[in-house]
């Protein structure tokens, strides 16, 4: 037990107090983006929606998403991380008091665009903050405490977000707004007027891993150019496609098949991030003893195919459990280190476009994932679904393995 002790206390030490600080932030502002899981019950339960008309509506998330990353990562470059984190989380509150007076299709559609587009332009500012104010030997521990903020506010907004729409859906909409407030005023006391840390590009440092220094590799040009991150970051998508049905078919699957109620979907997603808190960190730790950056990926994409595969046999309330806690621990292994190998690609004058590339392979799953997920549920079943995913994900395992090696010089 005390060995545990000292290495969850390892793996805490040396972050900064600005990693910590925009850690915080993104917990205040996560936890109440309770809306977001339960859009798909939303639009099917409250507003009758079909599945498909429910799949375009959530594929407009993503086309927000991609604009307001690539916007994101230009803006970075050009004004700074800072003003472009605070106008992101200050500009998102109008929009989403206004989202529950639009309940056509096609305006929820146009709303939920916008919304998207002004929320995600954060996400590239965010990480270009968490590489200039993280040690360099850090940066990968600086990633996973940012989103163990984000699954612990995962944790306690989808539970919330349970009861409150057994409610009202509309509360959702109003928290959220709340919560991307107080962000944006704790960001903006604490940020205002402080020097950065990392001003220049990382050098190598003993403290580093080599693999880290080679992968480091000045990259002069835009980040479209760079043939190789491009190939990773199609991968990347391939990946984020098959995950992303956590956020569009899975709560409907959840609801119309395993028969749950909101507030059950609630507890199985915030298990899921409180999962992720007690154990992404720790995890990391181990990882960058025992593993190289390229095996982590590898692994943890791996293993992501059983979370869909085991619907196939059964879906009661165990087997949810289990598969909800395998494809955690596939993005624990997963998201922190394609973040890092992303900031590390990059030159201090490209960082902000090239973490708004890795914000668009989200972007673009967010696309495609949910009208594909609901368009293939509802033509041909979930079980199809489900083997579709696990192939698209396994395709997305070797990919990164062979990208990642060749761009960390790992044989």
């Amino acid at each position: 037990m005390r060995k545990i002790f000292q290495i969850y206390k390892d793996s805490y030490s040396g972050l900064s107090a600005e990693s910590w600080m925009l850690a915080i932030v993104m917990l205040i502002n996560r936890a109440g983006s309770m809306v977001f899981p339960f859009l798909g019950v939303y639009m099917t339960k409250e507003l009758h929606f079909t599945d498909v008309q429910t799949g375009y509506v959530l594929a407009c998330f993503g086309a927000g998403s991609m604009f307001g990353s690539m916007l994101g990562g230009w803006f970075t470059d050009k004004l700074g991380n800072y003003k472009l984190q605070y106008l992101s989380l200050l500009g998102s509150i109008p929009i989403f008091i206004l989202l529950p007076y639009f309940t056509s299709v096609i305006s929820l559609a146009l709303m939920i665009f916008f919304q998207s587009m002004v929320s995600d332009m954060f996400r590239p500012a965010n990480s270009v903050a968490i590489t200039r104010y993280a040690k360099p030997e850090n940066i990968t521990r600086a990633f996973s405490l940012n989103r163990m903020a984000v699954n612990l506010g995962f944790s306690v907004g989808p539970a919330m977000g349970g009861l409150l729409a057994a409610i009202s859906y509309s509360l959702l909409f109003y928290v959220n707004a709340s919560a991307a407030f107080f962000a944006a005023v704790v960001f903006i006391y604490f940020f205002k007027g402080r020097k950065e840390r990392n001003e220049t590009p990382v050098k190598e440092n003993e403290n580093v891993t080599i693999e880290a220094q080679h992968a480091i590799t000045a990259q002069n040009t835009s980040p479209y150019k760079d043939k190789l991150f491009m190939v990773y970051s199609f991968f990347c998508t391939v990946y984020a496609i098959a995950f992303l049905q956590l956020f569009s078919t899975i709560p409907i699957f959840y609801e119309k098949v395993a028969g749950l109620n909101e507030f059950q979907i609630g507890l199985v997603l915030g298990y899921s991030g409180l999962l992720i808190v007690l154990v992404e960190m720790l995890l990391v730790h181990l990882a960058e003893k025992k593993l190289t950056i390229q095996k982590t990926i590898f692994y943890g994409s791996l293993i992501s195919p059983f979370a869909f595969a085991i619907f196939l046999f059964d879906h009661s309330l165990l087997t949810i459990f289990i598969s909800i806690s395998i494809l955690s621990l596939s993005e624990m292994l997963i998201f922190p280190y394609t973040s890092t190998v992303t900031a590390l690609r990059a030159n201090e004058a490209k960082k902000g476009a090239y973490m708004g590339v890795n914000g668009l392979t989200f972007a673009v799953a967010f696309i495609i994932s949910p009208v594909l997920g609901t368009k293939i549920a509802t033509d041909f079943g979930y079980d199809i679904l489900w083997i579709f995913v696990s192939i698209l994900l396994l395709i997305a395992a070797f990919g990164l393995n062979y990208t990642v090696g060749k761009m960390v010089n790992n044989k």
